[in-house]
């Protein structure tokens, strides 16, 4: 392995990790991706890159709906 692409994946993780609560959904969506780069032509960072963000917004989307239907719940139980 190219010493700057492993220097490169290290930082990738890093900057992944050091994001603690904000990670949701990017570290399967990372996974994914990574190993869908790999195989669509040796480009597991740049899908890796793209999973993490389409995971993130998969989750902010999903966590939208479910706090649409909690308060949407709240005031129909009043």
């Amino acid at each position: 392995m190219k010493p700057s692409v492993l220097a490169l994946t290290m930082v990738a993780c890093l900057a992944v990790f050091s994001q603690g609560a904000n990670a949701k959904g990017c570290l399967k969506g990372a996974a994914i991706g990574g190993v869908g780069g790999h195989v669509a032509g040796g480009h597991g960072i740049a899908g890796a890159a793209i999973g993490c963000a389409v995971g993130r917004h998969q989750a902010n989307k999903k966590a939208k709906q479910e706090a649409a239907q909690s308060t949407a719940g709240k005031t129909a139980g009043s």
